[in-house]
């Protein structure tokens, strides 16, 4: 934020909202909310933020100001607060992949924001939740659940902030407002290396381990003991047996050259390969080993994002144009606070791509672009979804769909907005840079370069090393592995004058039980004086669930299990132990309406053959006889590959004739497996499963 705009807050606004950037929201600095977070999160509003004169989408904006005194700039922290009822984005697609389509839906979102550092001095617009430049993007639901949404420091294009102080903010907010648990989908990459995979091997953790998210669940019916044993199983191999197995491959040498030259820098024995990615991380990239070797090498805990930036420093051209950089869409499809499932977004993109292919085979020596009409036309022709056509086209610029780029910029000549497409392989800066991918690739001495000498080891140890079966599943078990979690445990202070309870509603037979096929809702935090009566804590329960739940708002506790037989005068205190779980029994709830669960009020079901069951998030087809959704990649179809127009899942298609053809494999103690049937339909035609 530049000074001039600075001088203007200060003069426009309450200048007791501007708090240094590290110490914000440590204990006491500047609150300690001690109530739930519906509570906190209000609190820290009126307490902490200003509300801003404009909104977005109808939504009210407040704005908090953190100043980092060692690079002298000032960043804009925003909370904006979502309400449901008024909101188009009803259902939150973020819950059904972290598996709470079970929740019920919360009345308020509450995004927590800094944008990109060019936007600092710019007011929010529209569609500022599908952005992904943000260079931080959380979302807290009013019941304390949330999910951070994105992040992006140094390595993401900020200039200011790397990825390690934005999540040192992120952990103090969700600590101090007291939230309940929080999800974050790791695909988190440097050039080519995927960073769970790395981490894991290295840490046995991902980067978020750091700050204490742990495996949540896996895609393609990935357990959480699956993925344990397959982080121990790589970070087990011994380096003595990996110098055995390369020694009659072409890279023999230079692998054992590497692995001898940090094991000769390293003050303890490096027996696995978790000792040497370990050692090689917590060394400073920068040094180079060759030029000063009686330098000991600076050995200290670092991410691996600033072992990188520090390695391999980009070129800055003399020009002032901005590079442009691609993005995978199914990366920003996953990442969008969308209504649509991930799987949608992604089949749109590919109808649109497959417009553009014809538009280019037809013209080739006239224009190949597409205006947005004439991209929606066409996209039309196979979705009926007006809406969702119109909110992928949004999203589509400078994007990778399959093996091409997807650019929008406006026709010099006829000054219309036009979608285009180019060949990946053509484009002057793909979305990760082109690295040593082998050791036939890799030309540099071992222990020049930190950085260059992980790579190498990444791609030949992790990657194309693993030629058994068990570790190749071991690495897909990992890289299949994405959604982590963190919780915050209930507390209760036995010291405090108030009691809390964690309270649920009961199941009852007038058709909750419905609502709560997939799994018991969470219950939520009730607090009341130490004096309060069993009638008191009736009506802060009242008030609590109505403030929280969209189906809640006449809702009337009538029984709180256990204490049925007692009256409402009667006193808690005794009765019942503070920090217990309580179940109630109560009528009022408004089982009618759509905004029940997290999920949708759609009843689709799932189930694969790899044991999923429910959206993890990945690409699914539905069977267009059973309508169960199942993977695409469990049914042998690549995921760059369309979806067949017609789909028959192995079981109806067993059921309406014998099969012709069968292979399978399976993925063994992982649960995984993949099938693809031929079989002759009744309608005289093929179908691939």
């Amino acid at each position: 934020m530049s000074p001039e705009i600075f001088e203007a807050y200060k003069k426009k606004k309450r200048t007791s909202n501007f708090y240094g950037f590290h110490s914000f929201l440590d204990p006491g600095c500047p609150i300690t909310p001690m109530g739930p977070f519906r509570d906190n999160i209000r609190y820290f509003l009126q307490e902490c933020a200003e509300l801003e004169e404009y909104t977005v989408e109808g939504m009210p904006i407040w704005s908090t100001f953190l100043v980092h005194k060692n690079r002298g700039i000032v960043i804009p922290l925003y909370t904006i607060e979502e309400n449901v009822k008024s909101s188009v984005r009803t259902f939150c697609d973020h819950c059904r992949c972290a598996g709470w389509s079970h929740h019920f839906v919360s009345k308020r979102k509450y995004h927590l924001i800094i944008p990109a550092d060019c936007e600092w001095n710019k007011h929010l617009e529209d569609g500022v939740f599908d952005d992904q430049t943000h260079v931080l993007h959380g979302l807290i639901h009013s019941n304390g659940f949330g999910h951070l949404i994105s992040i992006n420091g140094i390595e993401g294009g900020s200039k200011f902030l790397c990825g390690r102080e934005v999540m040192d903010l992120w952990d103090r907010i969700c600590t101090n407002f007291r939230a309940r648990k929080i999800t974050v989908e790791d695909v988190s990459k440097k050039h080519s290396m995927d960073l769970r995979l790395l981490y894991g091997v290295a840490y046995g953790h991902t980067w978020f381990g750091q700050w204490g998210y742990k495996f949540s669940h896996g895609s393609f019916g990935i357990m959480e003991h699956n993925y344990e044993k397959a982080i121990e199983m790589l970070s087990s191999i011994e380096l003595d047996q990996v110098i055995d197995d390369f020694r009659y491959t072409s890279r023999s040498n230079v692998m054992k050259q590497m692995i001898v030259c940090y094991r000769g820098l390293s003050n303890t024995p490096l027996t696995t390969i978790r000792d040497l990615f370990r050692f090689m991380l917590a060394v400073k990239s920068c040094y180079s080993v060759k030029e000063k070797p009686n330098v000991a090498p600076v050995a200290r805990a670092c991410s691996s994002r600033y072992l990188m930036r520090n390695a391999a420093p980009p070129n800055k051209s003399a020009g002032k144009e901005k590079s442009v950089r691609y993005r995978k869409f199914s990366n920003v499809a996953a990442s969008l606070d969308s209504r649509w499932p991930v799987r949608r977004l992604e089949f749109t993109a590919d109808v649109i791509v497959d417009a553009l292919r014809e538009k280019r085979a037809a013209n080739r020596f006239g224009s190949c672009g597409m205006s947005r009409q004439e991209a929606r036309d066409a996209a039309r022709l196979h979705i009926g979804d007006t809406g969702l056509i119109d909110y992928v086209l949004k999203s589509m610029n400078n994007v990778i769909v399959g093996g091409y780029v997807v650019r929008r910029a406006v026709n010099r000549a006829t000054r219309v907005l036009e979608y285009t497409i180019q060949e990946l392989q053509n484009c002057d800066q793909p979305e990760q840079e082109k690295l040593p991918e082998s050791v036939q690739d890799y030309d540099v001495d071992p222990g020049t370069d930190v950085y260059t000498d992980v790579l190498c080891l990444y791609n030949n140890l992790l990657l194309s090393f693993a030629e058994s079966d068990v570790l190749n599943l071991a690495v897909r078990t990992v890289l299949d592995s994405k959604q982590f979690l963190k919780e915050w445990p209930f507390r209760d202070d036995p010291d405090d004058s108030l009691l809390r309870f964690i309270c649920c509603i009961l199941p009852s037979s007038s058709g909750l039980e419905a609502v709560l096929t997939k799994g018991y809702p969470p219950g939520e935090l009730v607090e009341v004086p130490l004096h309060s009566t069993i009638g008191d804590l009736k009506i802060a329960i009242e008030s609590a669930m109505r403030d929280t739940y969209c189906i809640m708002d006449n809702l009337m506790v009538t029984d709180v299990v256990g204490m049925e037989q007692m009256g409402d005068y009667e006193v808690l205190f005794g009765i019942v132990e503070s920090g217990s779980e309580l179940w109630v029994r109560g009528f009022g709830l408004d089982l009618d309406s759509e905004l029940k669960n997290e999920g949708g009020s759609d009843n689709w079901t799932v189930k694969c053959r790899c044991g999923a069951r429910d959206d993890d998030g990945e690409r699914m087809v539905s069977c267009d006889i059973c309508e169960i959704w199942q993977h695409t990649r469990c049914c042998g179809i690549e995921d760059s590959e369309a979806v067949p127009p017609l789909f028959v899942c192995e079981a109806c298609c067993n059921s309406l004739a014998p099969p012709r053809a069968q292979s399978s494999f399976e993925f063994g103690q992982y649960g995984a497996a993949a099938a693809l049937v031929h079989c002759d339909s009744h309608f005289g035609m093929d179908m691939i499963y």
